[in-house]
């Protein structure tokens, strides 16, 4: 069984288990939904259509997370001008998870929810000074060092090196 629902202004084919991003809605993560945008519904025997909805039929959705999409780059540029121009965008998104489509008179048991488990988003934390020192064990006194091995006994100095260079004779002038 499968329909087609409108979601914040766009259409989606959705079935049952089924994960689903679309634009940002204002709902709190973890709870349920019902979408009552239905407008076309199959369940491979039969077919309604709606006009403009299918009446009493609806979609029971859990809100998994809210999230970023893709970076979108658009460029412009007019050549020989010089000018160019780069924008970025990034479409704020609710992720879904279709739990069944309901007709008429039909209720969902949110406590029968087939959903993944909502993540819960936790804020970094700015650390400072204090708060280092507070969450750092206390310090232990340095361990006391193995004691040094002893040195090697010395060698029998040597002779003492002999002048390197000799005094060099002096200069005889070729001049007399």
């Amino acid at each position: 069984m499968y329909a087609i629902v409108e979601i914040a202004g766009q259409q989606f084919k959705v079935q049952a288990p089924q994960k689903l991003k679309v634009h940002r809605l204002e709902l709190e993560e973890g709870k349920h939904v019902e979408l009552g945008n239905v407008l076309f519904v199959s369940d491979g025997a039969k077919t309604s259509v709606g006009t403009p909805v299918v009446d009493g039929v609806r979609i029971a959705a859990k809100v998994l997370a809210h999230s970023k999409g893709d970076k979108v780059l658009v460029g412009k540029k007019k050549r020989r001008k010089g000018y160019q121009k780069l924008n970025g965008h990034r479409q704020y998104l609710t992720e879904l998870w279709v739990e069944a489509i309901l007709g008429k008179g039909e209720k969902f048991d949110a406590s029968k929810s087939t959903a993944p488990a909502v993540k819960a988003y936790v804020a970094p934390v700015k650390k400072t000074r204090a708060t280092e020192a507070a969450e750092a064990p206390a310090k232990k006194a340095p361990a006391k060092k193995a004691a040094a091995k002893k040195a090697a006994p010395a060698k029998a100095k040597a002779a003492p090196k002999k002048a390197a260079a000799k005094k060099a004779a002096p200069k005889k002038d070729d001049k007399k």
